[in-house]
């Protein structure tokens, strides 16, 4: 499923974030392009954004992007996007992978790599990056500890996951859950990590649109 409902007030644009201009189309566009061609995914299910349904249908009509069954309007948050439409997902489904279009660069190895992650044994697979920086917990303007950088990591989409497990961690409280791994570890599933990709940047301001902009022009056609 591509989840694509977030307001995006932070771009500051007048529209949904998904509907952001990104290289003359919209965002949305990148992510829905790369993974209606990737071969080892069989059908998507879009969360729109709340009144964008229809120029949703009619961006996948556009793109010809065949493997597009069902588009739902979202929730308020990204969790309640989700559950709408996991709702839509086929219950023959045995895996699902849950992708955000603000990373709108994903591309077929990582999703190669969190769909084989799953044969290990995991009930979900997310994309990891280390984090370079040093951390510190603050507490009012003050240094309080300093984090170990060693067992952290950057959490990416997309995330494939064992669809019972899936549909077993929406089915119970999913207030704060900011990825669908945190809610399949809240109901006790394994989840495993592989290696990300740098370039799955998450669109947030405008700098990260231009960003991703200039990635994709130097990628060239």
């Amino acid at each position: 499923m591509l989840v694509a409902a977030g307001a995006g007030e932070r771009l500051g644009v007048d529209r949904p974030k998904a509907f952001a201009a990104l290289a003359g189309r919209p965002l949305l566009a990148e992510s829905l392009d790369r993974l209606d061609r990737c071969p080892l995914v069989d059908a998507i299910v879009v969360a729109a954004p709340s009144g964008w349904e229809e120029p949703t249908i009619l961006l996948s009509e556009e793109l010809a992007a065949t493997k597009v069954v069902s588009c739902v309007t979202g929730g308020a948050t990204r969790a309640e996007s989700v559950r709408n439409a996991l709702a839509d997902v086929s219950e023959d489904a045995l895996v699902v992978l849950v992708h955000d279009a603000a990373r709108p660069l994903v591309g077929d190895a990582v999703v190669e790599r969190v769909l084989g992650g799953l044969a290990e044994g995991f009930d979900g697979v997310v994309p990891v990056l280390p984090v370079p920086d040093t951390l510190k917990r603050v507490e009012g303007g003050r240094v309080v500890e300093t984090v170990p950088r060693e067992e952290l990591a950057r959490a990416q989409t997309p995330q494939a996951f064992l669809a019972p497990a899936l549909r077993r961690a929406y089915a119970g409280d999913i207030a704060g859950a900011t990825d669908c791994a945190s809610l399949v570890e809240r109901a006790s599933g394994r989840v495993g990590v592989v290696e990300g990709d740098p370039r799955l940047l998450k669109v947030t301001t405008s700098a990260d649109l231009e960003l991703v902009e200039a990635l994709l022009a130097a990628a060239g056609p």
